[in-house]
């Protein structure tokens, strides 16, 4: 009797165990496919910084908006991604990847600037875009390169025009680089007088002087290296880059990304 008690309690035992195993495993596999796809209990944080319009911004509401926000929802629709917007300074972007505070970064973001490729993964590109100097509409400045050594240029922190005026600083050639969290703050600063000029990404300063033509103007040709504006995943998750780089293909081929780029930038 003792011993068929025994038997049966091991088996019952090594049922449990197995059944066990079996959960676990299914769970880790499941928990591995939502995080990549989004869906039910696998949304995809985008973050982003919103204040670089036209690429994304707020309305009134606080809703985050523009180029960028419009594409990759149409690209998570077509991908079938379920994703959710988050808005925080540009310079923390890189660090919410590395993080796992965030699975995606849109943020019309160079991946041609320093390091960042090596930070995270990027996909194809969207955009292409230089750099522009906007000054105040009664500037007698020509161009960047009529910039002086008493003068104070200003861009945002992280960006590749914040790069550039602290390296224009470093060398001497304008008194001060302000690198300031957000654009509307660096327009601020030139309207009123602070900064003799801003150093902005053409389609955004664009955007700007659609809005603000009797305030700032653009001044001279573009300079700086070319920039590429790309999203980001996570360094080795492929699977997620693939999806979206098939996505915004996907727009590319069914005219939905020219009608954004006419949306935004007419």
């Amino acid at each position: 009797m003792k011993n068929t008690l025994k038997t049966m309690l091991a088996l019952m035992l090594g049922i449990m165990m197995v059944f066990a195993m079996t959960a676990c495993g299914g769970s880790s596999d499941s928990g591995d496919s939502e995080a990549a796809e989004g869906g039910e209990g696998g949304t995809l944080k985008v973050v982003t910084e919103a204040t670089f319009a036209p690429f994304e911004s707020t309305d009134e509401e606080g809703n985050i908006i523009g180029f960028d926000v419009d594409m990759m929802n149409a690209i998570a629709e077509s991908q079938g991604l379920t994703i959710e917007w988050v808005n925080m300074e540009f310079d923390s972007l890189i660090p919410a990847l590395q993080s796992n505070q965030g699975d995606i970064i849109c943020a019309g973001m160079n991946k041609l600037a320093g390091d960042r490729a090596e930070k995270v993964d990027f996909g194809d590109t969207y955009f292409e875009s230089d750099l522009m100097l906007l000054v105040k509409s009664d500037s007698d400045l020509t161009g960047i390169d009529a910039v002086t050594s008493d003068m104070k240029l200003a861009s945002q922190i992280g960006t590749t025009g914040g790069d550039m005026v602290q390296q224009m600083k470093e060398e001497g050639k304008i008194a001060d680089g302000v690198v300031l969290n957000q654009w509307t703050d660096c327009y601020l600063q030139l309207q009123n007088g602070d900064v003799q000029g801003v150093i902005v990404d053409k389609p955004v300063g664009e955007a700007y002087l659609n809005a603000h033509s009797d305030i700032a103007k653009f001044v001279g040709d573009s300079f700086g290296e070319h920039e590429e504006f790309a999203f980001a995943v996570q360094k080795g998750n492929t699977e997620l880059l693939d999806k979206l780089n098939a996505g915004l293909a996907e727009l590319k081929e069914n005219g939905t990304y020219e009608e954004l780029v006419a949306k935004w930038f007419s």
